[in-house]
Formats: structure tokens, C-alpha cells, sequence
């Protein structure tokens, strides 16, 4: 490699909410010499980074442009509604739309529900982000309904919230350029499915391969071994066995053997 070549690495964009240490982790292990670059984005901006070249595969939010874009859907969020830690909403478990309708509930212009109709009361303005409307909401002006992820990221003591059991739900998902599947994008594909490194769908290591190789010709170089050991200590047994005949036959007939056994009969008359 020239002074001029640069190494190669994977540049993985991912949107507010989504937490994609684990991945990282296991990425870090299985390839330590390929680094992964984090691009974090919007949620809107991230799929025009993959279009862009910008990112090799994105953790993103759908729906995407299927056309372009391949995507494999990983989970679909819980949403809820940001409120008050003492609005009267915090008495109930969950909630409905219908229970919101009477509320003043904010849009902001980064949401990422795809509402016909933005539920509740018209806010007096909309936020240009959803952190900005968390803000309103702990001023205790309005409510905000959001995936469960985005609630905890910009969690606030004075603020809780509960699930809305009929409001649009938000699924993330792992994408990338049709036309740029690289063998990268197929590793950190298998690592998002949960393959193992020795996985037939997955790439293996060309090192894992020689190592199961070098496995299957140990243990071939095993198997004459216990037929000449057995051979070997077979021998031993029948030497050993005629030794030992031989022994006890001296030890019957021999001086230092066994005393005879008394004949039985009348006694001899001296004379």
C-alpha cells in the first residue's frame, strides 16, 4: 500500500433514537482493523446520505425511497405522549387519541410520523425540531406525541410520558444503496441479523477457514494413532502372557514352587 491509499472504512449514519453501540461493539471485534465511522443525521438527511455516497448504510427511519434505497426492517417503536409530571394524563397507563383531543398538541417540522391529520388542538406555531418542542412542552404550553426512543433521548425530571395505543408507529430500519452492496455492507448486515463470523450466509474469514483445515488434518493424523497403540499394547499382552505362563510353570515345578500335595494311603513299616 502507497503513503497515498487510505485505509478502508465503513461509515454508518444513524438518526436521533437510535442506539447502535452494540453493533459497533460487535463490528470492532470481528473486523479491528476496519474502522467504523459513525455520521449521525436527521432523520430526514440520512437518506440522502446514502443517495449521496455519504455513508455506506444508515440505521434510518421508514418509510424510504424502495426504488433507490434497500432496506431490511429491524423493529417498530412504541409511541407516546410527552407530558407534564403533573398533568392529569399521568394517572392513566395509556392513552388514546381520543383522550388528546381536547389538548394542544405540537407538529414539529422534524417529526417523523406521517400524520393525515395531526391530532389535538393546532399549536400557536410549529417547532423546527423536536428537542424545541420537548422545551414548550416542560413550559407547560402544549403536548407532544413521539416514538419512545426520542422521549428518552431528550428526557427532562419535570417531564414523563405514556403510550398512545392508536397513534402511528415509527420502524427503523437498516438501509443502503442498491447499487453499492459492498461486502462491508454484507458484514454489518450480518451482524444486525445476529449471524455468527462462522455463518454460510455471512462472509467467513479466510483464517477461520484454514484453522478448520488445519482441525480436520489434526485430527486425520489421530486416527492411525490408536490402532498402532492397540497393536502395539496387544503385542505387549500375549508377550507378557507367555512370560508370565512361563513363570508360573517353573514356580509348580520348581524347588521354590508349591509344596506337593500328601499322598494318601497306608503308612510305610519300618524294619
Amino acid at each position: 500500500m502507497t503513503g497515498s491509499e487510505e485505509s478502508p472504512s465503513f461509515r454508518l449514519a444513524y438518526v436521533p433514537g437510535v442506539t447502535p453501540a452494540k453493533w459497533v461493539r460487535i463490528w470492532n471485534e470481528r473486523l479491528p482493523d476496519i474502522p467504523l465511522v459513525l455520521v449521525q443525521a436527521s432523520a430526514a438527511e440520512a437518506p440522502e446520505l446514502l443517495r449521496a455516497g455519504e455513508a455506506d448504510a444508515g440505521l434510518v427511519r421508514l418509510p424510504v425511497d424502495r426504488d433507490v434505497l434497500s432496506a431490511i426492517p429491524l423493529y417498530t417503536e412504541t409511541s407516546v405522549v410527552v407530558v407534564p409530571k403533573d398533568h392529569l394524563i399521568t394517572a392513566v397507563d395509556e392513552v388514546t387519541l381520543a383522550d388528546l383531543a381536547d389538548e394542544v398538541l405540537f407538529h414539529p417540522r422534524d417529526d417523523v410520523f406521517d400524520w393525515p391529520a395531526p391530532p389535538g388542538e393546532p399549536a400557536f406555531e410549529r417547532p423546527a425540531t423536536t428537542e424545541d418542542a420537548i422545551e414548550l412542552v416542560a413550559a407547560g404550553v402544549g403536548l407532544l406525541v413521539v416514538p419512545q426512543s426520542l422521549a428518552r433521548l431528550h428526557h427532562r425530571r419535570d417531564l414523563t410520558y405514556r403510550p398512545v395505543v392508536d397513534a402511528p408507529q415509527s420502524g427503523v430500519a437498516l438501509s443502503w444503496p442498491q447499487e453499492a452492496t459492498t461486502d462491508l455492507v454484507e458484514d454489518f448486515i450480518g451482524i444486525v441479523r445476529g449471524r455468527t463470523v462462522n455463518s454460510t450466509r455471512g462472509r467467513t474469514p479466510a483464517h477461520a477457514d484454514a484453522g478448520q483445515e488445519g482441525k480436520g488434518q489434526r485430527a486425520g493424523q489421530k486416527k492411525p494413532g490408536p490402532a498402532k497403540s492397540a497393536g502395539a499394547k496387544s503385542a505387549g499382552v500375549k508377550s507378557g502372557g507367555a512370560k508370565s505362563a512361563g513363570r508360573t510353570a517353573r514356580g509348580r515345578t520348581g524347588g521354590g514352587g508349591a509344596k506337593p500335595a500328601k499322598q494318601r494311603g497306608k503308612p510305610r513299616r519300618r524294619s
